[in-house]
């Protein structure tokens, strides 16, 4: 049982705009603030998408370095790179993001419906991506929209694509994957492999009480205006930071230790390819 939660902030997404929530942070100095809040607030990761100055999301290389630079000048939380950007942008365009050696990025392993919209990840480009990101020693976030995900995160790492420890982020309620479920909840964790890291994301309204399943469950979580832009029912977070400060206090009431950046490298072994196992723990 894992009793030291990872909690990563999801500050942006996709989808939302100001205009659902004037909260929400869009360009790289109020993404950058957002990351240092939600870091002081109990945040150990900060999962980043970019937008352009018509808020809409972009794979623009100078909008993402000057967004990782701010963040990197305020404070040593993790960045995690989002591939995902957004549904309108090329597979090729979204995976030269992970060329900025961001150190940890996301991989979406299948195409898949999302809501109204396609999101497309064709296999031979997963493989490409995942390669790259492990030349480059960059952690791979794997996120699964649906069971069958977890499959094809096997077959990359049996190929050698990926490394060990296996870092899944379940994806609950996006129209087209998993139903924000507790049962689905329940046989997603039973299907990931032996020592794989996890935690849960979920989308709207059951954000709080499946991520407090989740931490209970011995898995970390993660919140922000990406999964929720409500602090609870007609209510408006007024910013990344309250949700953040919120699902610390859960890991508290549950007695759970929030991880700190430390705690996260470790239990990430961010910088350590299992390819060279004499080297963990060196100092």
């Amino acid at each position: 049982m894992n009793n030291n939660i990872v909690i990563t902030a999801a500050l942006t997404g996709p989808i939302a705009m100001k205009r659902d929530n004037p909260a929400l942070p869009t360009t790289p100095r109020e993404i950058a603030d957002a990351a240092t809040k939600a870091y002081h607030a109990g945040a150990a990761v900060v999962h980043i998408h970019l937008r352009d100055a018509q808020e809409r999301p972009t794979a623009d290389l100078a909008i993402a370095r000057e967004t990782m630079d701010l963040i990197s000048e305020q404070s040593p939380v993790l960045i995690q790179l989002s591939t995902g950007v957004g549904l309108d942008t090329s597979f090729e365009d979204r995976e030269k993001l992970v060329e900025l050696k961001p150190r940890m990025a996301t991989l979406n392993p299948c195409s898949m419906s999302f809501g109204l919209g396609e999101f497309r990840n064709p296999p031979a480009g997963v493989r490409r991506l995942a390669g790259r990101m492990r030349e480059l020693g960059i952690k791979a976030e794997l996120e699964i929209y649906d069971f069958g995900h977890i499959p094809v995160c096997l077959s990359l790492f049996e190929e050698g694509l990926l490394a060990e420890p296996l870092q899944f982020s379940i994806v609950m309620g996006v129209k087209g994957g998993m139903a924000a479920t507790v049962d689905n909840l329940m046989f997603a964790v039973r299907s990931l492999p032996p020592g794989a890291i996890w935690q849960v994301i979920v989308i709207g309204r059951a954000n709080l009480e499946l991520s407090a399943i989740a931490v209970a469950m011995g898995g970390n979580a993660r919140t922000g205006l990406e999964d929720t832009l409500y602090l609870r029912k007609g209510e408006l977070a007024p910013s990344n930071e309250s949700l953040i400060a919120r699902l610390a206090s859960v890991c508290k009431t549950l007695e759970r230790s929030v991880a700190t950046i430390a705690d996260a490298e470790r239990e990430f072994q961010l910088g350590v390819d299992p390819a060279a196992p004499q080297k963990v723990g060196a100092s």
